[in-house]
């Protein structure tokens, strides 16, 4: 049988029930404009209903207040953390291809490529054609020569200031994982001491949501929360739990209340992936010494999108199969040769390798190399076979030598990233500049000045060492390389230490200093007979700029650089342009899905706060009317 007072804490259960509630809605109320703040509602219950032993059987007891959760569905957290990866990626993309365009574009601001080109093919050309004699025109041609290699000299020196700053970018980003990292895990502590005293860490939990959702903005995250269970009892739970929060393609960055640091190693001038890096690249290594996966595809983010702008090669890393090993240097160091069969590798002006040395993967296992040569021979049926042979490093860098069972495994030097990143765009300016300064200096040094002499190259590139320019000689000449000269000579082998057009880039293209000192030293005609008016090796110099049968760049003319490059530049710029906008939109949609889930409204709290204010009066009406009743039963009641 019920207390004679079973009513009254009935009503008393009602009381506590709202003033829960109302504080529950003041809290909501007062972080209405709190970032990624969870509105939270009181769960209740009818208490145990009790046995009273009449007909009707059992009594109400009131009402049990059993926790204070927060409102949240976790699906629709999932959802904006696999869109944010993607957006922040396409971010980064969408801020630094508009810088690429601005260097590459040329308008009436900005003389690019085609107004310095057409100034040197077009109107110089046409004044040396009016009077080859004439030193000033010929002066006036060499000039435009150097402001052409001026213009690819600055250009190159943005890109690379542009790499640094990515560079730099990517480390920033690292100290922000691990900033993010080390709350997290902090967070998880305190959560797990809060809830294993029976309480819920709503706060807590929703500032824990929030720095995921600013992770995974940086890199893809995968996030796993299990209770912890008592080993003893399987069955009965302690109220804590392991949460995992994994990035990068299921790499663990936060366990628990430990995390898993990252840190950034810069990468030596001898570890340099392509010949125009930048030196300082910026190598990723969790803290215990493991080597973090930069080219995971999955991996997303702001991290994956600065990666692809700085490592990008557009999928045309170095890649072959070992056919031979063998030794130098009186057998103190090892050799390895190395076949190839893309195109980009068997034509060494759209090679990109490091002219420093650097490391080379022969078959899962790397060797550190100090130089290379490239040779190209043919095999019986008169097919050409390209070789890449490198010579590694001693003992005191490659802790072992090589072995035989290397032979027909896979070599690879840096990772295949398609993306057109700057060493794409580095790459491009290189081919274009190797090519038309082969075919120019060899108009240039198949004709006479205007003195008779023999005609000199116009464009080569300068020393890094000194100030001593490149010399190209005929037996480097590996663009003109046929299998007569096969027959004759053997196989053609180019070290990279060579004066070979390999060795131009965009940094150290110049104007041959004996030119720009005597321009007329510039050749003018093919015959040494003809007289000083003759001009058909200048008309073969214009022809070959605009001219795709006489000078091929990716199937368009000399003079169609700036349009291959740009369009490729336009498309990624657009493509970023797009998919930032589409994935903000989704990201933004998402957002509004969890708000109007998650987030606090305050109409809807107004109307809570009148509701549970009716609910508490009546509570309080109910107690005072009970204890009327009390009042009269015990003080005026007779016996």
């Amino acid at each position: 049988m019920p207390s004679t007072f079973f009513g009254l804490n009935t009503a008393y259960t009602g009381l506590l029930a709202s003033n829960a509630a109302l504080n529950t809605t003041s809290n909501n109320i007062a972080n209405v404009q709190t970032e990624g703040y969870s509105r939270q509602q009181v769960v209740q219950q009818a208490s145990n209903a009790l046995r009273v032993f009449q007909t009707y059987g059992c009594a109400g007891a009131g009402v049990e207040t059993l926790a204070i959760e927060r409102v949240r569905d976790e699906f629709y957290d999932y959802r904006l953390w696999n869109t944010n990866a993607k957006l922040g990626e396409y971010e980064m993309k969408q801020y630094y291809m508009q810088q690429l365009e601005t260097y590459f574009e040329d308008n009436g601001t900005n003389a690019g490529f085609k107004t310095v080109f057409d100034q040197l093919m077009i109107t110089g050309m046409q004044e040396l054609l009016k009077d080859p004699s004439s030193d000033t025109a010929k002066s006036q041609f060499v000039g435009y020569a150097g402001a052409l290699a001026e213009y690819f000299n600055g250009l190159a020196g943005n890109l690379e200031v542009l790499q640094k700053d990515v560079n730099q970018e990517i480390k920033l980003k690292v100290d922000e994982i691990n900033s993010l990292a080390g709350e997290i895990a902090s967070l998880n502590k305190q959560i797990n001491t809060i809830e294993l005293a029976g309480g819920t860490a709503n706060e807590l939990r929703d500032r824990r949501s929030l720095l995921i959702d600013q992770l995974s903005q940086i890199v893809d995250v995968e996030v796993s929360e299990t209770p912890i269970v008592d080993t003893n009892n399987p069955d009965r739970e302690t109220g804590a739990n392991r949460y995992v929060v994994k990035i990068a393609g299921g790499q663990v960055l936060v366990d628990s209340s430990e995390y898993n640091g990252l840190e950034c190693v810069a990468r030596t001038s001898y570890e340099k992936v392509n010949q125009t890096d930048i030196d300082g690249l910026y190598e990723i290594y969790w803290e215990d010494g493991q080597k973090f996966n930069l080219y995971n595809a999955s991996m997303g983010g702001q991290l994956q999108g600065l990666i692809q702008l700085r490592d990008g090669n557009n999928g045309e890393n170095f890649t072959g199969q070992v056919v031979s090993v063998g030794t130098t240097n009186g057998g103190q160091q090892d050799t390895v040769t190395i076949e190839v069969g893309q195109a980009y590798l068997q034509d060494l002006n759209k090679c990109n390798l490091s002219d420093q040395g650097g490391i080379i993967n022969l078959g899962n296992q790397e060797f550190y190399y100090d130089s290379w040569e490239f040779t190209i021979s043919y095999d019986g049926q008169g097919n050409p076979v390209y070789s890449y042979t490198f010579t590694l490093s001693d003992s005191e860098k490659n802790a072992n030598r090589i072995t035989n069972d290397r032979v027909g495994k896979t070599a690879s030097i840096g990772s295949s990233i398609s993306y057109q990143g700057i060493p794409y765009y580095m790459n491009q300016m290189n081919e274009w500049l190797r090519t038309f300064s082969q075919k120019f200096n060899d108009i240039l040094t198949s004709g006479y000045t205007a003195d008779n002499e023999n005609g000199v190259p116009m464009f080569t590139g300068n020393l890094a060492t000194d100030d001593e320019q490149f010399d190209f000689p005929d037996d480097t000449r590996y663009d003109k390389f046929t299998y007569e000269d096969f027959l004759n000579n053997g196989a053609l082998t180019v070290n990279v230490a060579d004066d070979s057009y390999y060795r131009i880039t965009a940094s150290n293209f110049d104007v041959l200093e004996a030119m720009e000192l005597d321009p007329g030293l510039l050749a003018t005609k093919y015959d040494i007979a003809d007289g000083v008016e003759q001009s058909d090796l200048l008309q073969d110099l214009k022809d070959m700029a605009y001219d795709k049968d006489k000078m091929s760049f990716r199937g368009c003319s000399a003079a169609e650089f700036l349009q291959c490059v740009l369009a490729d530049v336009a498309l990624n710029a657009s493509r970023a342009n797009t998919f930032y906008s589409s994935y903000s939109g989704v990201a933004n949609t998402i957002e509004n899905q969890r708000l109007s889930i998650s987030g606090v409204d305050e109409d809807e709290e107004a109307v809570n706060l009148v509701k549970y204010q009716n609910g508490y009066n009546l509570a309080s009406k109910m107690i005072q009317t009970l204890t009327e009743v009390y009042d009269r039963l015990i003080l005026e009641t007779g016996v």
